[in-house]
Order: C-alpha cells, then sequence, then structure tokens
C-alpha cells in the first residue's frame, strides 16, 4: 500500500470526517438543500424528497456533487426507501470509516438526477467553519485627545 496523499479544501465552511478531520467536501457542494427561488420550479414530490428524504442507517444525511478524501467500495444493488439504486459505498481514504454511499445508477427515471452523486450519512461527518480574523487597525470615529 503506498502513501496517502490528502486534498485539503479550500473554502470558509467545509465537511470533514468526524474521527479523523479529513476534509471530505465544500459545504457549497451540498445540493440537497433547496433555495426560495427552487421553490417555483420544482414539482411538490422532487422538492420533498430532495429536502428532507436523505435518510441513512442512523438519521439524516446530505447529498453532495463532490466529495474528496474517499474510497469506494464495489458496486451493488440496493433496495432504498426511493426504490431500486446501483450503489457504492464510501469510505474515509485515512482512517477507512464508512461515510455513506455514491449513487452509480438509479432504476427509476424520477431519481436520476442522483447518479454520480455522494451522500454523506450526518452522524459520521462535522461541519469546520473558519472565521476570517482581521488585524488591520482601523481609525475610530471618536477622537480620544479632542476637548
Amino acid at each position: 500500500m503506498g502513501r496517502v496523499f490528502l486534498v485539503e479544501l479550500e473554502g470558509r465552511s467545509f465537511y470533514k470526517c468526524r474521527f479523523c478531520h479529513s476534509h471530505l467536501a465544500l459545504v457549497a457542494d451540498v445540493v440537497s438543500w433547496v433555495t426560495e427561488s427552487d421553490f417555483k420550479f420544482v414539482a411538490f414530490r422532487v422538492l420533498w424528497e430532495i429536502c428532507w428524504s436523505f435518510t441513512c442507517r442512523r438519521g439524516r444525511a446530505y447529498l453532495f456533487s463532490d466529495v474528496v478524501n474517499i474510497t469506494v467500495g464495489p458496486q451493488e444493488e440496493r433496495l432504498m426507501l426511493s426504490g431500486m439504486h446501483t450503489v457504492e459505498d464510501i469510505f474515509c481514504c485515512c482512517c477507512g470509516q464508512i461515510l455513506g454511499w455514491k449513487y452509480i445508477l438509479a432504476h427509476d427515471k424520477n431519481q436520476q438526477y442522483k447518479e454520480g452523486k455522494f451522500v454523506l450519512e450526518r452522524w459520521r461527518i462535522a461541519e469546520e467553519v473558519i472565521e476570517e480574523v482581521s488585524f488591520d487597525a482601523h481609525p475610530g470615529l471618536i477622537n480620544v485627545g479632542t476637548p
């Protein structure tokens, strides 16, 4: 086995492995959030599924368009709440913990938007938010020395 090279994500907010803290995905890559403008263009049933029905063995999960620092398991057919799918389990490449799965093929035409996307189980990931600190001094409006 060779050396593992990890990708460090550039961005203010990202998700990392809860067990070893390896970077996994940017918050911007979450597909399962819907903005207010999407309500006008998406049928209610599809919208409901995008927002709320991503669940896993132990609770909520998020759908991502891109994930890094993972390895994939073998393809398998899996019956899920939304129908039959061909999926691959995904694992953290650093610590080996299972993180979720990748959709390879959706057998239902209405589920094809999931193909090629990743599901990370919420309890297995942690969100990291990097606050920007500015050390630049800015003069205030109050002048201390004037009477």
